[in-house]
């Protein structure tokens, strides 16, 4: 009986050199998904010179890679789980690379979005995976925090590092070669990948594959729906009809998941009210992350009128103190509990929002440096914190399920805050474009209507008052475009610190 008593209270093992070592092994595709969703940032306004994109494309070109990650990342985590994990991340990252260089060497706008389409499902499979070994490999509760931090710092790091890469290579190649980041970083990863030990659940169930197409593809139209209506700046049947479809399909994924045997996602984790607000939480702090980041980078290039190279340095320190801050999060937990630090990641973001509401065309860019560092420390406090909180509050046999719905729930969020903030971004300056003949400028093509990026060059082919006059109008309604994004952005954020605080009580 006495041994019995010992087995039981027996430590739970701690992590040793292979551990910390496979970790760093897995930074590579960590550091490689997340730099390709910012890495075409820079690249917008060289790209739509060359590929001539509508605006509609051009917000598909940048978030139809989230769009298809986030719709097949539950169904590759359990496929990986079935597999092996290992086995899959290494299938997926070499497919990633290959559709990296399909990306490069793309001819025209379509072809791009295919291309950046088949990166978003190949990153689904390296995303799960990633998370779900690092969770089998850390089993001590205060390291496997400590081992969150540090993926997060390396996915904050390569969404900051990303334009940085980018901007080095825009201003010797061309856009392409964004996209052939990931080549050396297969290399790499194939060559240390032995460090890995393969995972693999023999009790792995079954999915459903129609639950997956019904998520994937009520996102795709719903969100279709929204950028026809912004590109159009009219509610036509047609968008309309998208949206009520894409609701639908929600609906009746909703349904099939509370009467089929393996759902895709357990809505039940939903009645734990810290659950559900933390995964809000997430979600929002991606949402509004990534659609502000698609404001700044144009701000930086098309409205101050900075060279790749250098718009790409501005965001070291950011970057810098935003990977810091992901590593120090799991410290603050010896002062201050979870909840606690979440919040104060939130008003650390909305500071950084209101800030992004006083950029003007001659504002100085240490204030924009210092709203890029506060929105990123403080989305890097929530989502290495929340990631830890979901794992806490949900029944220990369902860890690997919680994986994939936190993965989903941070990618649905950056997708969208693409999507919907970008269509909204497109749709005031659509409307502020439209009354420049009222202005003066006299000729406006269907370009510059629809980007700035499109005014630039629209701008080249006029006389040269002509050409500045249009300059000042397109900036103009850019900025308003800008600081209507980051408006939302601050109410959706204080609105979302009220109903955590009281969710987390409960």
């Amino acid at each position: 009986m006495e041994t019995d008593t010992t087995l039981l209270s027996s430590p739970i093992p701690r992590a040793g050199r292979r551990e910390w070592i496979g970790l760093a092994v897995l930074t590579l595709p960590t550091l490689l998904v997340s730099m390709d969703a910012t890495v075409t940032y820079l690249a917008i306004p060289s790209l739509s010179a060359s590929l001539k994109p509508t605006g509609s494309q051009l917000l598909w070109i940048t978030d139809i890679f989230t769009f298809m990650e986030g719709g097949f990342l539950i169904i590759m985590g359990v496929l990986g789980d079935r597999i092996g994990r290992k086995r899959l991340l290494t299938i997926g990252f070499v497919l990633f690379s290959l559709a990296s260089v399909m990306a490069a060497f793309a001819g025209s706008a379509i072809w791009l979005i295919a291309a950046r389409a088949v990166l978003g499902i190949t990153g689904a499979i390296i995303l799960p995976c990633t998370l779900s070994l690092i969770r089998s490999m850390f089993r001590d509760d205060r390291e496997r925090t400590i081992a969150f931090g540090i993926y997060t710092a390396c996915y904050a790091g390569g969404t900051m590092l990303g334009p940085l890469l980018g901007g080095i290579l825009l201003t010797h190649f061309w856009w392409g070669s964004v996209f052939l980041i990931s080549v050396p970083l297969m290399c790499l990863f194939l060559f240390a990948s032995g460090l890995l030990t393969e995972y693999r659940d023999v009790d792995a169930r079954q999915f459903s594959l129609t639950s997956a197409v019904l998520l994937l593809t009520g996102m795709l139209s719903a969100t279709g729906g929204i950028k026809h209506i912004a590109e159009s700046g009219a509610f036509q049947w047609r968008a309309l009809l998208s949206i009520a479809a894409g609701v639908v399909l929600f609906s009746v994924f909703v349904r099939i998941q509370k009467t089929i045997r393996n759902p895709l996602v357990n809505l039940h984790l939903f009645s734990i009210p810290a659950f559900g607000a933390t995964l809000a939480t997430l979600f929002l702090s991606l949402f509004c992350w990534s659609g502000l980041y698609l404001f700044i980078a144009q701000y930086l290039q098309l409205v101050r009128g900075l060279a790749p190279m250098q718009a790409g340095l501005l965001t070291l320190l950011p970057a810098a103190i935003t990977m810091a801050g992901c590593m120090f999060a799991p410290q603050m937990l010896r002062w201050i509990s979870r909840t606690v630090t979440i919040i104060i990641g939130n008003i650390i973001m909305l500071t950084g929002m209101l800030m992004l509401t006083q950029l003007e065309t001659d504002t100085h860019l240490f204030l924009l440096i210092a709203a890029c560092t506060c929105l990123s420390l403080g989305c890097g406090f929530i989502v290495t914190l929340g990631i830890d909180l979901i794992v806490s509050v949900a029944p220990p046999e369902q860890a690997g399920a919680v994986s994939g719905i936190s993965e989903s729930s941070t990618t649905f969020g950056s997708a969208l805050g693409v999507a919907l903030l970008g269509s909204i971004g497109t749709a005031i300056y659509h409307s502020h474009m439209a009354a420049a003949k009222t202005s003066g400028i006299s000729v406006i093509t269907e370009d510059a209507r629809n980007t700035l990026g499109g005014a630039l060059a629209a701008s080249q082919q006029l006389p040269a008052e002509a050409g500045a006059a249009l300059l000042v109008q397109a900036r103009a309604a850019f900025l308003v475009s800008f600081h209507s994004a980051a408006l939302i952005g601050s109410i959706a954020i204080v609105m979302m610190v009220l109903v955590f605080s009281i969710a987390a009580r409960k």
